[in-house]
Order: C-alpha cells, then structure tokens, then sequence
C-alpha cells in the first residue's frame, strides 16, 4: 500500500492534521490503535479557556475543525475575562465527551481522500535518514512520501496511582510500546514528561445545595466565524464550584508517601500550570483552601469531572479527600485519579514547519512535541498537515510569525526555547498579544487559509462580506459628524458622557471609555452586526496601544529579515558563549529574529553573530 501521507495517532493532532492533508489533495492514512478513541477528550471535557479559545478561532480561521466540532457538541459556552481587556478575552466550552468524537469521526470518514486504519505503529521505515513509512504490530509495511506522528501520551506511556505502575495509555488502553526505542535508534532524543487527570464522580451522588451553580453566558457564542450557534442557550449544562478545606489538606499532608508523585515512582516533569492537588497543597501551604470545579462530562449528564483535582493517591485516599468538601460528602467515585508518563521528543529537533531535523519528511504535532491541551495538540497537528502538503507540492512552507497568531507563539517557543516539562499556552507568553484577539483571528489568519487550498468559497463569501461590514461601519463612523444641539447633549446625557460643544465625528465619541458603539448606532437607527460592531469599537477605543504594538513589530520584522545562512559554522563565531555557541548549533536558526528568541543566547551573542555575517557573507 503507498500513501503520500501517513498519519501516526487519531487525537487532537492527529485529526486536524489527517483532514488538512486530505482537504488538500493528498491520499492520506490515518492510523490509530483504536478508532473509538479518535478525537477522544482523556482529561478535561472542555475545549478553549485563556488563550486556547484563540487558538481554536485561529485554527477555524485557517480551515481546521476543532472549532465547528465543539460548536456543534458543546454543553456550556462562556467568555473568560470579559471585564480585562480585549487582549486576554477567550472562549470556553463545556465539551460532551461522547458527542464530540462521534462528531469528528463522522467529518473523518466523509472525507475525500483520507483512509481510517486500527492498528499500533511499531516502526519508521528509514532510509537515508528520510522516512519511507510504517511498520504495524500485525506487520504491515505501509509506504508513504511523509508520514507525521501526533502519539498524544502514548508513546512508552505507564499509568500510576498510589504505589501501583503498569504500562497503558489513558483509560488503560494500549500503549505504543515499540516506537520510542525505533526513534531513539533513528538518533531523535526523548524525554521523559508527565500529566495526570482527576476522578469522575457520579452526578446523583453530588448536594448541589451546597456547591455554587456557574451557568453559561446568555449570548450565542461560537468559536468557529463561519457558522451561526446551533445550541439552546436556555438549555445550557451548568457547572459548579466547591472547594478545598484545612481537613482536605491534612489528610493529603498525611499521606504525601502513598502517593505516586512524592513516592518518587514518576521520574517525568509533570505541568507546573496544572499541578495535582498534592502539589497546590505542598506549594501553596499558605492557602486555606483551592478552587474545585464539577463539570458535566456528557449531554446525558450522569458522570461529574472534578476539575482542579489532578491527583495520584491510592483509590481509599481519594475518597477520603473528595468527602471532605461541601457538596461531595456522599460522593460515589467512577473513575479514580491517575497520572501518566510518557516519551516526548525534544522539541529543539525540530524546524518551524514541525518537520524533524534529523529524519527527513517526519512531522511530529502534539504531546509529542512537549505540549499541553487539546488545542495546542490540534493547532500543531493542522500546522503540520499544511506543511506537509506544502513540501510534497515543492512550494514554500507555511510559518506563522509571533505576531501572526498565538499558534506561531506556541512553535517558535517550542523550537526555540525547547522544555522542561509540558508546554501551556498563556496570554502573557504573547508580547503582541493585543493584535492576537478573540475577535480579529478571522481577519488576521482566513486568507492564509484560503491560499493553502483549506478555506472553500462558501467561508470566503463570508469572511469578505464581514470585511465589507467592517468597511461600511468604519466609514459611517468616520463620516457622520455631529453638532452640538438640545437634543444630542440629552442623548450624551442619558448614557453618562460630556457634553460636545463643536462639530464631531461619531467615531471621536466612540473613543470615550464610558460610551459604547451601541449605544450610539442604535441612536442614530444604524444596522449592525453585534460581532462587526464589537470588533469595530476595540480598534477604535485602543488605537493608541494597537499602533504601538505595530510599532514593535516592525523592529521584530527587520531582525526576521536578517537571514542566517544554512552552513554557518557557530564554532568560527569569536567571542559568543559557549551555551549561545551550542544552542545556536542546535536549533541552527534562519533569522537573527529567531536567533535572538533561544533561550541562553543574550543581546552580546547576537551582536558578535552580526558582526561575523556582515564580514563573512557581506551580510548587512
């Protein structure tokens, strides 16, 4: 059997991926161990949250699924930080964890060009340093031009709770057990990292009079810009919040030596933004108390997630612990804590198009590459895809700098700055985080994905009538001008602003932080779209910081101009650092940009690297 693409995992990675590559031409293999388990969600039901909700827009925008997937499954949909600003607003979605697969796994098989195949990978096919395809454990050999593996927590994976260690991916299915030591003998480095999930919970066994009801927001809200909401917003899943006490936190101080993590049984780095509870109440010994949120799991509502609750204690002791908590006194356990570790690779193998440096046309996406979260997985997975595509059509590769998008933050960290435990995307990772919005992912990504093959024209009518409401709203808003009459300065009045006292445009009135774009357009009769007016009034409102922003990048983009040739030798470099020295040979970066952003190379290596390329290459 001959594929242009094979790929190696049916997660989050792995679908956008598979249908990126198929979407774009190429006959394409989707292999997973169990196609049950495709697109599966083994820790939190959800999909977004702070700065992941922008990367699912992103992806929609590019022509990735995850978006409309979660739009079309969801339970509970809200805006987070809606009283921050603009830069750090994300959605989240209560996902149904039996709903959403199913939905994928649909979109997956009716997909021209792509192939759905269960079995386990058990090795590359290499020559020459450039894979040629798989071997399975039932012994096929499947060839293919490229092939990506997106693992997820797979591979070598062993699964710990209390004292108790046995081989298995999540759930208990079966692991990939062979791969690791074939790619160690291909020369690819691994690591070693660790995740964990907390237990489920039985809904009926839950006092919802003593835990605090958080419901969804009373607004449609979807992630994906091409379809409209299909959800009941009055039928919305609510979730609720309980928390830790000191009773809680004794009886884990207690108990520290039964537990998998301070028993010294997991030697990989678990993920310093999600800790286990063991970990918040060692590290945290002067809060009282920790957040725990229950969540539903499914649309049929019977099983509980207890979000907050990561945790490795043997069975008897998770009892103990959730009884202690208002609301869980009776709490009947489902499925008990565990966590995981796995083999990742070093991320630092890697270029920016996620093809591996030592083996010629491998691709890796996800929790392989040192990530977490279903939507850096899936972000990956789809950047992959393109790439692939792109490589075997002999045309450019597609890479999203720092102020494209949060996605090109996520893999210029990765190849860049490498890990040391699983990489979380956050706002605060994005310097130019208030032009990687919520609101504009359309607008900055949709033509990228138009030009790759992966936006139809039935997206694009959308996209380019959205930007001829933006235009027509613009112009209004700058053209209709104002004059100080009775009747104006009561209507200023009545919404809490000054009076005007000359000739004024209604685009300055927007710029006043106590007026709101609706409130003005509803005045003067005008038709809007609420998304176009929202995204319309946060260029208006902060123009001053967005310039400034833009300002930043056009240093940033004069440093991507300066290119690095590909045979530089680092060691002919005089007067860098040894680490800058054995970094830069490493990573081997295409820009003095890209350069200046690897952790352990400082402003003085980066002068002397100039002054070596403008006297070696005439390099200005």
């Amino acid at each position: 059997m001959n594929y242009d693409i094979i790929v190696v995992g049916g997660g989050h990675a792995g679908c956008e991926a598979s249908l990126s590559c198929a979407r774009m031409g190429m006959k394409t293999l989707l292999v997973t161990t169990n196609l049950n388990n495709i697109a599966d969600m083994p820790c939190n039901p959800s999909i977004g949250g702070s700065a992941k909700g922008i990367v699912v827009r992103e992806i929609d925008a590019l022509g990735g699924e995850m978006g409309y997937c979660a739009d079309r499954t969801l339970l509970q949909i809200k805006m987070l930080n809606v009283k921050k600003g603009p830069g750090v607003r994300s959605l989240r979605a209560q996902g149904c964890k039996v709903n959403y697969p199913k939905q994928m796994l649909n979109t997956l098989n009716n997909t021209k060009n792509l192939e759905l195949k269960e079995d386990t990978v058990k090795e590359l096919i290499v020559e020459d340093k450039t894979v040629k395809g798989i071997i399975t454990e039932s012994g096929e050999n499947i060839n293919s031009k490229i092939v990506i593996l997106t693992t997820g927590t797979y591979l070598n994976s062993d699964i710990m709770c209390g004292h108790n260690k046995y081989k298995g991916g999540p759930h208990g299915e079966k692991n990939s057990m062979f791969l690791s030591k074939n790619l160690e003998e291909n020369g690819i480095k691994l690591i070693r990292l660790k995740t964990g999930t907390p237990p489920r919970i039985l809904k009926s066994s839950i006092n919802f009079n003593e835990v605090k009801e958080e419901l969804g927001d009373n607004e449609y809200l979807t992630f994906s810009n091409f379809y409209k909401a299909t959800y009941d917003i009055n039928k919305q899943v609510p979730c609720y919040l309980t928390y830790t006490n000191k009773e809680t936190h004794k009886i884990i101080m207690d108990n520290l030596d039964k537990c998998a993590l301070y028993s010294g049984m997991i030697k990989g780095v678990g993920p310093r933004y999600c800790p286990s509870i063991e970990d918040k109440v060692v590290k945290f010994s002067d809060k009282e108390r920790h957040q725990i949120f229950l969540e539903p799991e499914r649309s049929d509502d019977i099983e509980y997630y207890v979000g907050g609750f990561s945790t490795t204690m043997p069975h008897d002791i998770q009892e103990k612990l959730l009884k202690t908590m208002d609301g869980l006194h009776n709490v009947v356990i489902t499925k008990y804590g565990y966590a995981i570790e796995y083999d990742a690779i070093d991320p630092l193998q890697l270029n920016m198009t996620l093809e591996n440096k030592i083996i010629k046309n491998l691709y890796t996406a996800g929790q392989i590459n040192g990530t977490s979260g279903y939507e850096e997985a899936a972000a990956q997975g789809l950047i992959a895809g393109i790439n692939a595509v792109l490589n075997l059509q002999g045309k450019e590769p597609f890479i999203l700098k720092r102020n494209e998008a949060y996605i090109g933050v996520l893999i210029d960290d990765l190849i860049n700055k490498g890990i040391t435990e699983p990489y979380r995307l956050l706002t605060s990772r994005a310097e130019f985080r208030l032009l990687l919005r919520h609101d504009n992912a359309s607008l900055r990504l949709t033509e990228y994905g138009r030009k790759v093959g992966l936006i139809d024209d039935e997206k694009y009518n959308i996209y380019r009538n959205m930007l001829n409401e933006m235009t027509n709203l613009n112009k209004y808003l700058e053209e209709t001008y104002i004059t100080p009459t009775k009747e104006i300065n009561e209507f200023l009045d009545s919404i809490g602003t000054s009076n005007i006292y000359g000739k004024t445009s209604i685009k300055d009135l927007i710029k006043r932080p106590e007026i709101e774009i609706e409130d003005i357009l509803n005045y003067f009769n005008y038709k809007y779209d609420d998304k176009i007016a929202d995204m319309v009034q946060i260029e208006i409102k902060y123009e001053g910081y967005i310039n400034k922003a833009k300002n930043e990048v056009e240093k940033m983009l004069k440093l991507e101009d300066k290119k690095i040739p590909n045979d530089i030798d680092y060691d002919r470099v005089s007067n860098i650092a040894t680490e800058a020295r054995q970094k830069l040979s490493k990573v081997r970066p295409l820009t003095i940009g890209q350069a200046s952003r690897i952790s352990g190379v400082n402003p003085s290596d980066i002068t002397m690297l100039l002054v070596y390329l403008k006297k070696e290459y005439n390099n200005e």
